[in-house]
């Protein structure tokens, strides 16, 4: 198990360098970052409450992150109908341009990554990883 968690820590590095340059030209810090694209990527995660549970960012980086990013005009907050405890964040028009940016950023790390890979070999990693997310879904089903 311990090469799972040096793969994930290198997979962590890298993307981060690769985002390092647009981070600094926006000046946004790399969490900052990540929040604005996880929020752009999965339009079904809207919370910061979201944020935490699905990224594992803790509440208080999420917190000063959103505010930074409401502060720059990249993050709005809308309240909920119904449900004045719950705040959906969403992204703004000022922070498409970013977006588009961010995710040419995402898809040239990818392309990297899968560099010397075949077509069978990614068709095969990604089965892989549906199967066990299948599998990772019935667990948490019989979760207490």
């Amino acid at each position: 198990m311990n090469a799972g968690k040096e793969f994930a820590h290198k997979f962590a590095r890298a993307y981060a360098a690769a985002c390092k340059p647009l981070c600094r030209e926006l000046k946004l810090p790399q969490t900052a970052f990540d929040i604005l694209m996880f929020l752009a990527n999965n339009p079904g995660y809207r919370t910061a409450g979201d944020i935490v549970e699905v990224r594992r960012i803790k509440a208080n980086l999420v917190s000063v992150n959103v505010d930074k990013l409401v502060r720059e005009g990249y993050l709005r907050r809308e309240t909920v109908e119904g449900d004045r405890r719950k705040t959906l964040l969403v992204c703004t028009e000022r922070a498409q341009p970013v977006i588009e940016r961010g995710r040419a950023v995402q898809s040239a790390f990818f392309e990297q990554l899968f560099a010397h890979t075949d077509e069978e070999m990614r068709a095969s990693f990604f089965r892989t990883l549906a199967v066990m997310d299948a599998d990772l879904d019935a667990m948490l089903e019989k979760e207490p």
